[in-house]
């Protein structure tokens, strides 16, 4: 797992356009990977460059997550849950106290893995999408993380 900056640029925009259709633009990734407020979690191998990635704004004590996206040849491998515990670990290390996503209601394999986590529907935005879907709004509380006793 690897925190993901400017220089995985083409590397998120590569796997925006075959796991999500092209859903961000350079800049839109660029501000996402440059800015402060803003997490990415990347998942790598070797022979196949950044097969997930999970991506959040931290907005106060919340995490907005953005993005979560495996790569299509590597998916049902664990790799989603993989980046995404990142991501909401690395946020609760930021003192994070909630996280937040919009998902599509019919994407029945993200609304399992984020029920997983522990996510839980929270509301319905009716039409969000540009092609009419409704999407669910997801609501995690996030535990802090655990501190060392010095027992």
């Amino acid at each position: 797992m690897i925190e993901l900056n400017l220089s995985w640029l083409d590397a998120c925009l590569v796997l925006d356009d075959r796991a999500l259709d092209g859903l961000w633009t350079r800049e839109q990734w660029s501000r996402e990977l440059s800015d402060p407020r803003r997490l990415c979690i990347g998942l790598t191998n070797d022979s196949a460059g950044l097969l997930a990635i999970a991506c959040g704004w931290l907005v106060v004590d919340e995490l907005h997550i953005t993005a979560v996206a495996t790569d299509p040849d590597h998916r049902r491998q664990g790799h989603a849950k993989s980046v995404l515990g990142a991501l909401l670990q690395r946020a609760r290390q930021e003192n994070a106290s909630h996280a937040t996503l919009d998902v599509a209601a019919g994407n029945t394999s993200a609304l399992a893995l984020y029920n997983l986590l522990g996510f839980r529907t929270a509301g319905r935005r009716e039409g969000y999408y540009r092609d009419g879907r409704d999407a669910l709004i997801q609501w995690l509380r996030l535990h802090p993380p655990l501190q060392s006793s010095n027992n």
